[in-house]
């Protein structure tokens, strides 16, 4: 694509030469198994590397007993990973696309437990952080020489095993970051103290590397050009420890970051949500790109093709990482250079099957293109043996799809929707402020229903009657939920609001608003925050601990942080038992004591939803094969709805 032609321009490193200006950036995925890279994991790199990427980063792996702890997380530390690190290597390599391995050391800012017990942790000095509320043990000098010697080591079993380079990662604030930051880094000897003492650490460590690998291998560096962190680095400590990096001739690129993991307000940024605008890093990058003479790589929610064009095109960076972006759609990259835009399948940071899947311990995903992480399985979607003919009720992300993947098969699939639009409860979703991006997945969504071929009725309902007159094969029911609402004598008096229909702007809402929070998810955190933007005063009586439980962290703290700006109360622990004219009733969750919050307008119910089961009851065809999938199966979110579509569409 002429558009696109800086994305596009190849970048020679060294003696290498990258195909394009895309990179996946090393990120965890959950798929190692002791210690290792796993085949889900090298079907998943080499999905990427097959659509397109420049450059894949893998996941931070660990060189020495210090930075350890459970989980499934890479340990380059002993030989054992030569093997599976060249079969990832060879796949990635086989697509024309290059791999470099990461080395991090989390220092301070890691859960480290082992076996159930939490271990020590060690930082440049004892300073304790605000994340995983360590108290560090300063690292004595012949440690720190061991663990430069270990990254060292660790670089030549990346090097055995064929990858084209080693990024050290010093962002989000992990170890050689603690020793850059006087924050951090209280010693008094050769490395704490000026400039050059606090740099030491990484350029032994950059030069350990260069002479255990020799001439030929990438060597980069990974840094925060803005830890976004009270007492975090900002620009300027990122431009003066370039001011010395760049006196280092083993140095070949810059990979730069926001955020840092020593606290809340920082680990936002490490995986920033939706709110977070797009590329919002690149004029800080413009400014740290002009002092250096290597090249810089950028990443932080450059999420189209078109955002990175935009960002190569004004010298801001010389490559652009964009792996939420290819997380989303393993094929963007192909797509984007064949100029086909329209079917790039856009990242909308909702963080909730990638981060998210990460946080609870699961193989990472996404909600828009559950296929990814689970290449091994969805890779190769098998034509249908015989086409049948698949009516599908219901628009929403389980019916669109299952209606896209049955259809792309090769099925006679036909979709109705009862109302005029599809999309379901995505289009509430959308209209809470700052959330329209999510609408991405309705687009998404409508992209592979036009390309599969399958036909879509809207505002028509699907009943017993028209299946009967239609004589399908199959029917798959996705007709969704509807909002519970309790039974409850106190009522009658009360201006009681289902949440969906504030959001949908059907309900009129009174000025002092108390929200009944039962889902703790995104539908009272976005009613919240739209009611107070209008001016109500809001309380958000949740029966979580917090508002938000069931979300991502940084989505949920970055939520939090807006409530709190606009003013939004927080009643945790309360649990909705009723209302009357002016007063809403809640009992402590856990205590069941009484809890009454006077002087309400309004209260509005978040209360979750309830399947609609009516077409599923009326149907009884004797040999009618039926499905039911999504909300309608049991309500869930948009990941189970679009996942259980998928599984619908190719099993049919």
């Amino acid at each position: 694509a002429k558009m696109l032609q800086h994305l596009f321009t190849p970048l020679t490193i060294r003696s290498l030469t990258l195909r394009n200006r895309i990179f996946s950036t090393g990120h965890q995925t959950n798929m190692a198994v002791d210690g290792k890279p796993s085949e889900r994991m090298v079907h998943y790199h080499e999905a990427r590397a097959k659509g397109g990427a420049g450059l894949i980063v893998t996941e931070a792996a660990r060189m020495h007993h210090t930075a350890f702890s459970d989980g499934p997380v890479l340990d380059a530390s002993t030989d054992d990973c030569i093997a599976a690190f060249r079969t990832l290597a060879e796949k990635v390599h086989l697509h024309g696309a290059h791999i470099f391995g990461q080395l991090s050391h989390p220092g301070r800012t890691s859960g480290r437990v082992v076996d159930g017990v939490k271990l020590a942790s060690y930082s440049a000095s004892n300073v304790r952080d605000h994340r995983f509320r360590n108290v560090p043990r300063a690292l004595p000098v012949d440690l720190i020489e061991e663990i430069i010697q270990s990254y060292g080591t660790a670089a030549t079993r990346f090097q055995e095993a064929g990858l084209d380079g080693v990024e050290v990662s010093s962002a989000f604030a992990v170890l050689p970051a603690q020793f850059l930051n006087p924050t951090s880094n209280l010693r008094d000897d050769e490395y704490g103290g000026t400039l050059e003492n606090r740099c030491r650490f990484l350029v032994r460590v950059l030069e350990c590397i260069r002479g255990a690998v020799g001439e030929d291998m990438i060597i980069g560096v990974r840094l925060a050009i803005d830890e976004m962190e009270e007492g975090g680095l900002q620009l300027d400590d990122a431009l003066a420890v370039a001011s010395v990096l760049e006196k280092v001739p083993v140095l070949d690129y810059y990979n730069m970051i926001a955020g840092s993991m020593a606290g809340r307000a920082g680990s936002v940024h490490v995986v920033p949500p939706m709110p977070i605008k797009p590329a919002y890093l690149a004029s800080d990058s413009a400014r740290f790109r002009s002092v250096v003479t290597k090249p810089v790589f950028l990443a932080g929610r450059i999420n189209q093709p078109q955002i990175a064009e935009q960002v190569l095109a004004q010298g801001e960076a010389d490559m652009c990482g964009m792996t939420r972006a290819m997380i989303a759609d393993p094929d963007m990259a192909n797509k984007a250079r064949e100029g086909r835009l329209d079917d790039v399948r856009a990242c909308i940071a909702c963080n909730q099957a990638c981060i998210g899947h990460f946080h609870s311990g699961t193989p990472i995903s996404c909600i828009q293109h559950p296929e990814t992480g689970r290449e091994e399985r969805f890779g190769t979607i098998l034509p249908a043996v015989k086409r049948r003919k698949i009516l599908i009720a219901g628009g929403g992300p389980a019916g669109m799809k299952a209606a896209a993947v049955a259809a792309a098969r090769g099925h006679d699939v036909q979709l109705f929707e009862a109302t005029r639009h599809l999309g379901g409860q995505v289009r509430l979703a959308q209209s809470i402020p700052g959330r329209a991006e999510f609408g991405g997945l309705i687009t998404n969504l409508e992209r592979e229903l036009l390309h599969s071929g399958a036909r879509v009725e809207t505002s028509r309902e699907v009943t017993a009657a028209l299946v009967a007159e239609l004589a399908p094969d199959v029917v798959i029911i996705a007709t969704g939920a509807k909002p519970y609402l309790p039974a409850n004598d106190t009522v009658e008096e009360a201006h009681i609001v289902d949440a969906c229909s504030v959001l949908a702007d059907e309900s009129n809402v009174g000025t002092r608003v108390v929200i009944a929070d039962w889902r703790g998810d995104w539908i009272s955190m976005g009613v919240a925050e739209k009611l107070a933007r209008a001016g109500c005063q809001v309380r958000l009586a949740t029966e979580e601990p917090a508002p938000g439980a069931a979300l991502q962290i940084y989505l949920r703290d970055q939520w939090a942080g807006t409530l709190h700006s606009l003013g939004v109360e927080i009643v945790p622990y309360a649990r909705f038992f009723g209302a009357d004219a002016d007063t809403a009733y809640f009992s402590h969750a856990v205590t069941r004591e009484a809890m009454v919050l006077e002087n309400v307008d309004t209260v509005v119910t978040a209360l979750g939803h309830d399947a609609n089961t009516d077409l599923e009851n009326a149907l009884s065809a004797p040999g009618l094969e039926t499905r039911v999938i999504g909300d309608s199966l049991s309500p869930r979110t948009a990941e189970e709805a679009v996942y259980e579509g998928l599984i619908a569409g190719t099993q049919v």
